[in-house]
């Protein structure tokens, strides 16, 4: 603990855990006067160049005098942090406050001088470059905005770190030693610095756990059986390419091998390293698991076992203890309370889960926070994979239960490098950080799919085991927001596998236009109204009767798919009849072969009832052997209990596949997906239309105007005059106008008017003709109610509406009435903006009134908002049309709304203390607009994680 003679308490909130280069973890936090042994300790084990390279000269141990200097800190113009593992240091940072010679100074000296040590055998695991995040951070904390650091020309290592920061620097070389200067202010480049490195220590200790060379699986039992042992034979029999081993620590000590695998009584006995530990033994049990794993260097954890946070909060207690023993050693964890992970890769063959088959290894990567749902998904796409679209299946998957560490966003970073990984289908039940999420998802949806289903969306609540951060955004508000980032948001798991199977394996479409052809007519037309549902534009549907063969399915789909018109061909298909029509293996081999000649285009197949036409398509199309894919991943016994609550219809899939024989195809064969119903079909290939024109637009997103007119130091000025007032606030109506104007906003202007003689006195100050409106909180924005009076031409009009409404209405005080310029009439809009602590800053627009109300009929963007996204977001609403001439009326301006959206969209992200704008109406005209109403809220804005330093989510 610190001294009383310290001039700040211990500094708790700057502790956090990060993933290195590596994909292990540390532990960062400051250093303390209880650390003098530990940092003696590592001070003993560093290298005599590494000290030479710290002090200049050689410097083979501490003194008493350097070890109190290096532990005893005010935090605030002297700070020491150290990265941990194990409790042990492994690397540390300080800075010291100077002033302008160089010589040590308080605030408001705002420069400091930095300097690092990382022991050897820890050196290019990327520890400086997170210490050097984490100590910056502090440092603005602080009031410091400068770093100075002297490093010998010869420590290359170190200069590289500071040089790739992206920090804004000065680099100058005096008397034998390169200093270099740099200002701490994240910058674009700075920022995509530190999301490139987290990109990368990420994926790397998601693959850690995905591509192990060695498996122990800890709590394996001595009798068939159990969940440990089930998961022992599934990776033995799923043909794992690593090593392999049984723990159990009640085995007699004369016992070698389990099952064939050899087998231990702790992990601490294995003669090797390994990589990953399955852990099946009981909660109680799993803390001392956890050590043995932590001292033998375990890399990372599948925790099966149940009894943590989803059992309540004692549970919840135990899991954040596991979670904060785990990182202690640098390791990761799936679960607890995981149903496990695959990986079908020839390379690895990994089935370290309770599915007792190991699914077709395929072009799909699967994730489930829920076991049940996992179970379904994984039956979904074994038994359609098969039977309807050839091999296509899974690449890899991760169940990750409570959620605890690895998330949804680190298997992202995982896929958006996997080469094996075409698309990504995820099932979500909680987003933890929907921030970092929407700007993963952008970048991994602008190189392959990612489609999306949420669970729990509608409960108001996460499931109990996962911890998430409290959101103020209505679920459609947050659907809109990833739809945003290209997710490929859908309703139901059953959608979440159509989509990924067309996704997976078919080109996408190059716009809306669907040729349809089959042999039955009803079945075309119901594909036909399907696909002008979904806003696609359908071509009439071509019959070629119950009595087409095979050849003339080939010949109609090679002339659709040859038509430039056509961007995508549905075929239908019912059981053909006649002594002409082909056999199911014949209709296969026709539209595979129709398909591979024109490669561009996506095909889809609805059939009914047609028993075989599946599996052939299947067979016509197979690439890799089947040989140990005869049955769907089934519940068992040791499956986690909410197993139990699944659909009949997810009961259904769950059935065992047919077994498919082994057939190659040529090369650069299609799979064709097919779907039992039209409406499925064409509900997929919508989703991929939409995700296709997504791509086309994200490769331009546009980019933020500047505009001169903007005053956005005078904007400072005013909001921290008027936080100094207090620490959450509502402006007044003039405050709001005034600060609204700084960033070219002018609200029209509205006189209060108490009294009659007041209203006509207003009047006379704005000019007739005026409107007269209640401002009372229950009748504000609700003309519906006839709470305004417009286009008052004198004061007669005026003062008879005057009458009217305090008639109707009540008193003056009740009213709040006040007096209005008339503006050039139009479509009435709002505009708003917030600040949402887990999503960031949103940006919304719609029309006034019941539209937006009634039927939610709102469009968001995320704030920075690009030209682009103004444009679209104008036309997003389903009411758009009444923007743009709809039945002969005039279109309004949208050049200028685009641009108060452009506007409203800057003010909040150059001052994030904004954190509510709203802007009702606003009157767009056939040219120009006004703004009849504002508001603004200011308030300390939310902490913003992913401008500061990397972490992991605190335990």
């Amino acid at each position: 603990m610190q001294t009383s003679s310290d001039r700040h308490e211990y500094p708790a909130h700057w502790e956090a855990d990060v993933v290195l280069r590596d994909g292990g973890t540390a532990r960062v936090r400051p250093i303390t006067v209880d650390d003098a042994e530990r940092l003696v300790s590592f001070y003993e084990q560093v290298s005599d160049e590494s000290k030479y390279y710290r002090f200049f000269a050689p410097y083979p141990r501490l003194s008493a005098k350097d070890v109190h200097r290096f532990t005893h800190h005010d935090f605030v113009d002297r700070v020491g942090l150290a990265a941990t593992i194990g409790g042990e240091f492994i690397a540390t940072v300080r800075y010291d406050r100077i002033g302008a010679g160089g010589t040590p100074a308080s605030a408001p000296a705002d420069e400091a001088e930095v300097a690092f040590l990382v022991q050897d055998a820890h050196q290019g695991r990327g520890v400086a470059s997170a210490l050097l995040e984490h100590v910056a951070a502090v440092a603005r904390e602080r009031g410091i905005r400068r770093f100075a650091a002297e490093v010998l020309p010869a420590n290359t290592k170190m200069i590289k770190v500071f040089m790739d920061a992206g920090y804004t620097q000065k680099r100058s070389f005096e008397d034998g030693v390169v200093r270099l200067e740099f200002d701490l202010e994240p910058t674009d480049r700075s920022l995509a610095v530190q999301y490139a490195r987290e990109h990368r220590a990420e994926a790397r200790s998601v693959q850690r756990l995905l591509q192990p060379g060695s498996v122990a699986v800890v709590g394996a039992g001595r009798t068939p059986g159990g969940v440990g042992r089930s998961i022992l034979g599934n990776i033995r029999d799923a043909g794992y390419t690593g090593r392999l081993y049984a723990v159990n620590k009640a085995l007699p000590e004369a016992q070698e091998e389990l099952d064939g695998v050899p087998a231990c009584r702790s992990v601490r006995e294995i003669d090797g390293p390994v990589d990953l530990a399955v852990v099946t033994v009981p909660a109680e049990h799993v803390p001392e698991v956890v050590t043995e794993c932590g001292e033998h260097g375990v890399q990372g954890l599948v925790v099966i076992s149940a009894g943590y946070a989803d059992s309540g909060p004692e549970g919840r207690e135990r899991q954040r203890a596991l979670v904060r023993h785990a990182r202690t050693y640098g390791m990761r964890i799936i679960g607890p309370n995981a149903f496990g992970i695959i990986n079908s890769s020839p390379q690895v063959r990994l089935n370290a889960s309770l599915a007792p088959e190991m699914p077709r290894p395929g072009r799909i990567g699967l994730f489930a926070q829920s076991g049940a749902i996992g179970i379904a998904l994984l039956s979904r796409l074994h038994r359609r994979g098969g039977g309807v679209t050839g091999v296509t299946g899974v690449s890899t998957f991760v169940s990750s239960g409570n959620r605890a560490d690895v998330s949804g966003n680190d298997v992202l970073q995982y896929w958006y490098d996997d080469p094996e990984t075409d698309v990504a289908l995820m099932y979500l039940e909680s987003i933890g950080n929907p921030r970092k999420f929407t700007r993963l998802a952008r970048r991994t949806a602008a190189v392959k799919p990612l489609v999306v289903v949420q669970g729990a969306r509608h409960g108001g609540v996460a499931p109990q085991g996962h911890a998430v951060r409290a959101t103020r955004l209505p679920h459609a508000t947050v659907s809109a927001l990833l739809r945003q980032a290209g997710v490929i948001r859908v309703d139901t798991i059953t959608d979440l596998v159509d989509a990924g199977l067309l996704l997976a394996r078919q080109p996408l479409p190059a716009g809306p236009r669907v040729a349809i052809l089959g042999n039955s007519e009803s079945l075309g037309l119901l594909t036909y109204d399907a696909c002008l549902s979904e806003g696609l534009r359908p071509h009439s549907p071509l019959d070629l009767t119950t009595a087409a063969s095979a050849d003339d399915f080939h010949a109609a789909l090679s002339r659709a798919l040859a038509d430039d018109t056509c961007d995508a061909v549905v075929v239908t298909a019912i059981p053909a009849v006649g002594e002409g029509s082909g056999g199911d293996a014949a209709l296969a081999e026709a539209l595979r072969s129709a398909a591979v000649a024109e490669p561009g285009k996506p095909v889809l197949v609805v059939h009914v009832e047609l028993g075989g036409l599946a599996e052939a398509l299947s067979a016509a199309t197979s690439t890799a052997p089947q040989a140990t894919a005869n049955t769907a991943p089934q519940a068992t016994a040791n499956t986690a209990p909410q197993a139990a609550s699944n659909t009949r219809e997810e009961s259904r899939s769950a059935a065992p596949a047919p077994r498919l024989p082994s057939v190659e195809a040529p090369e650069g064969a299609h799979h064709i997906p097919a779907y039992p119903a039209a409406e499925r079909a064409v509900r997929a290939l919508a989703q991929a239309v939409a995700y296709a024109q997504w791509r086309g637009d994200a490769a331009d997103p546009g980019k933020v105007p500047e505009y001169e007119d903007i005053d956005e130091k005078g904007a400072a000025g005013l909001i921290a005059g008027h936080l100094a007032r207090g620490q959450g606030l509502t402006l007044g109506t003039q405050e709001t106008c005034d600060l609204l104007g700084r960033y070219g906003i002018h609200v029209h202007r509205a006189l209060p008017a108490h009294t009659p003689d007041d209203a006509v006195a207003a009047a006379r100050t704005i000019g007739y003709p005026v409107a007269l409106k209640a401002t009372a909180p229950h009748l504000r924005h609700r003309a519906d109610l006839g709470g305004v009076r417009l286009d008052l031409a004198d004061e007669e009009q005026l003062r008879r509406a005057y009458a009217e409404l305090t008639e109707l209405f009540g008193k003056p005080q009740e009213l709040r009435p006040v007096v209005q310029g008339m503006a050039p009439r139009g479509v009435d809009t709002v505009v708003r903006a917030v600040i949402d602590p887990a999503a960031g800053a949103v940006l919304s627009f719609g029309l006034a009134g019941a539209a937006t109300q009634l039927l939610g009929d709102m469009a968001h963007r995320l704030i920075p908002v690009t030209d682009r996204e103004a444009t679209s977001l104008i036309r997003s609403i389903r009411t758009a049309p009444l923007l743009f001439g709809w039945r002969g009326s005039a279109p309004v301006d949208s050049a200028a709304l685009e641009e108060l959206l452009l506007r409203v969209s800057r003010l909040v992200d150059d001052h994030p203390e904004v954190v509510a704008v709203t802007l009702e109406p606003v009157v767009v005209a056939p040219r120009g607009l006004s703004v009849l109403g504002a508001s603004v809220r200011l308030a300390p804005p939310p902490a913003r994680d992913d401008l500061g330093p990397r972490t992991l989510p605190a335990y």
